[in-house]
């Protein structure tokens, strides 16, 4: 199945969970969360142990945030992205993304026959800025 079409993926992704954001402003896992932010993306960070990260509250795991995201971002290891793909699916997200150098066959596969949005090895902070996507922020 051919990835998803990235820049309708993000103008249709205003709520976005970030798997493996980053409490490092360092790191791409939290600059890239970060810059989403400002162009008016709802983020919920997902990290295994802080408890905030761009201001909003961490939840531990995809179904720790409650409702469905349209998107959930992927800043783990490739091997680590089919179990978080099924977590998505079963957390009734829209879409999974992974980012720049993430890719895995059996996530695809596992997106495509859950009729999800999928895209891999793209960096969604450089898409949004290629494409101009912005959303209004939530109150």
């Amino acid at each position: 199945m051919p990835q998803a079409d990235p820049e309708r993926l993000l103008r249709d992704s205003p709520v976005v969970a970030v798997v493996g954001c980053s409490t490092n402003p360092a790191k791409a896992a939290h600059r890239i969360p970060a810059w989403l932010q400002s162009r008016g993306f709802t983020i919920h960070p997902v990290h295994p142990s802080a408890g905030e990260i761009l201001g909003r509250p961490v939840h531990r795991s995809l179904d720790d945030i409650g409702h469905p995201v349209d998107l959930v971002v992927v800043f783990r290891p490739s091997e680590e992205a089919a179990e978080v793909t099924a977590a998505a699916i079963a957390a009734g997200a829209g879409g999974v993304w992974l980012q720049q150098g993430i890719r895995s066959a059996e996530a695809e596969r596992l997106a495509a026959d859950a009729g999800i949005a999928f895209v891999q090895d793209r960096c969604s902070g450089v898409d949004a800025e290629t494409f101009g996507v912005e959303h209004q922020a939530a109150a």
